[in-house]
């Protein structure tokens, strides 16, 4: 399936998700109101687990929203965390029986209290089914952890959009060919909230699920995340695109790499390098800040010398959008 093809599933995709536009192609309006949603967010936040630790379909995103140009270049704030769920369930004898998954609303307050965000970016799910066929009882969990985590955010005055579960690509794990039918049901029930309740939810996991498929026609090996989980490069740009799309601007999705976004906005690659490092300061110090109960995370800078490089670069990433008007 060509790019542009695959832009034209998403955004049907996007439509029927966020509203229900009679066309199914969502109006300029909704773009609109999406773009004002995010210009005027001074201070944005991702939440998730490992996918979202690692942190690369952010940057991607944030140096997307740095080209714009239509706000200050402040970072984005990623303080996901390494196999956290909402749902509060570990499998018996997660990581080697080391420590359970840590439960996001042990540390949400105090990660609100902190980030003091006005959009919240939350990625779950992956975890949440604990690698399980469905099960209601775990379905449920999942379901009351979103609906408990959109109600604090919602409590601070900033508004939630939610993204729904990568696909689990079970191509070198065939005894988990079950799992991506899970989390499946874990996305359409969240696109049932955004059509009937009017969540704001990214498809994710139906635009993933179909570009898979599509590029296996043509390469019956291809996958996004040889684990089965973890994205490559090419699957954090895939998710990165797809946030890029429901902001309205296809143009920027439809480059077939992060660099290749660069060119088009005629902007330096270094500048990538510099959201990338600044994103990475201040995940490491505002995660450790917070605090948790997971062991192995980096514990970063002291916060105050965090915000003090993440300044110092963002002054760098301005004079470099200077030079390349």
């Amino acid at each position: 399936m060509s790019i542009t093809n695959r832009l034209g599933v998403a955004s049907l995709i996007i439509a029927f998700t966020v509203s229900a536009f009679a066309d199914d192609k969502t109006s300029p309006e909704a773009f609109a109101t999406r773009q004002q949603l995010l210009k005027k967010s001074e201070r944005i936040l991702f939440l998730g687990d490992s996918i979202t630790a690692s942190g690369q379909y952010i940057v991607d995103f944030e140096v997307w929203r740095v080209l714009r140009r239509d706000a200050e270049p402040r970072p984005i704030l990623n303080m996901g965390l390494s196999s956290e769920t909402t749902s509060g369930l570990s499998e018996e004898g997660h990581a080697g029986g080391k420590f359970p998954r840590p439960d996001l609303f042990e540390r949400l307050d105090r990660v609100l209290s902190l980030a003091k965000p006005d959009l919240v970016f939350a990625c779950y799910g992956m975890n949440d089914g604990i690698y399980q066929p469905l099960d209601e009882s775990r379905f449920a969990k999942f379901r009351e952890g979103i609906t408990r985590l959109k109600d604090a955010v919602e409590k601070t005055g900033a508004s939630l959009i939610v993204i729904t579960p990568p696909f689990y690509d079970a191509l070198k794990h065939r005894d988990k060919e079950f799992y991506d039918g899970v989390l499946g049901k874990y996305a359409e029930w969240l696109n049932e909230r955004a059509s009937h309740d009017g969540w704001l939810v990214i498809d994710l996991h139906t635009a993933m699920a179909k570009e898979v498929a599509a590029r296996r026609n043509s390469q019956p090996n291809f996958t996004f995340a040889g684990d089965g989980v973890h994205p490559n490069k090419e699957g954090h740009w895939f998710i990165a695109q797809q946030l890029i799309a429901w902001f309205g601007d296809s143009k920027s999705a439809a480059a077939s790499t992060p660099q290749d976004m660069l060119a088009i906005h005629k902007a330096p690659d270094n500048l990538a390098t510099l959201v990338a490092q600044r994103s990475q300061i201040l995940r490491d110090a505002y995660v450790a800040k917070a605090g948790h109960k997971r062991p192995g995370v980096a514990k970063g800078l002291p916060l105050e010398d965090a915000n003090r490089q993440g300044a110092e670069m963002t002054e760098q990433i301005k004079k470099l959008l200077a030079t390349s008007k």
